[in-house]
């Protein structure tokens, strides 16, 4: 059985843009990091509880580390 990618929070030279979140979410579910923001933001501004969203996004973005750098 494959096992998924461990879920990390990539830095802005692997792609993140804010904290990371979304482009670690991709990467975790095999889909690109655009379409992972965009639903993030269709959440925020069109679910009637965005702030709940916004919430969740932030506890994520402090439970979940960074990804490790790699040794070279």
């Amino acid at each position: 059985m494959e096992r998924m990618p461990r879920l990390y929070r990539r830095t802005r030279q692997r792609g993140g843009v804010l904290l990371g979140l979304c482009a670690g979410i991709g990467a975790h579910l095999g889909l690109d990091p655009a379409l992972v923001r965009l639903a993030a933001l269709l959440l925020v501004f069109l679910h009637y509880a965005g702030l709940a969203v916004v919430i969740i996004y932030v506890l994520f973005a402090l439970c979940i580390p960074y990804e490790p750098e790699e040794a070279s």
